[in-house]
């Protein structure tokens, strides 16, 4: 018995590519990137050593992994929580935690 495909990944809008080359890397950061990420992408590339393949592949997971922040509803919705909202949860929980 195989695998069926899943769908629901393959609609376009849903999710980003694999990401798999440099040249998808662009394209994701493009379309689902933050504002200025593909450009800062390529400026920090542009800045390395091609020698330096540890901190080429640190960048470009760093990169992929904001694409796929961006594409996480649950981690957008941290994101955009306001500083006096998190700072009211740390209240509540640190006053729960001195009352134990």
């Amino acid at each position: 018995m195989t695998a069926q495909p899943d769908h629901q990944a393959d609609r376009p809008g849903s999710t980003p590519p694999p990401m798999r080359t440099l040249a998808e890397l662009r394209a994701a950061l493009g379309v689902w990137g933050f504002p200025g990420d593909l450009t800062e992408f390529e400026k920090e590339l542009n800045t390395l050593d091609l020698d330096d393949l540890t901190r080429i592949r640190s960048l470009i997971q760093e990169f992929r992994h904001r694409v796929m922040l961006r594409c996480d509803p649950q981690a957008m919705a941290a994101v955009m929580r306001s500083t006096e909202d998190v700072a009211f949860e740390l209240g509540q929980r640190m006053a729960e935690g001195n009352a134990r």
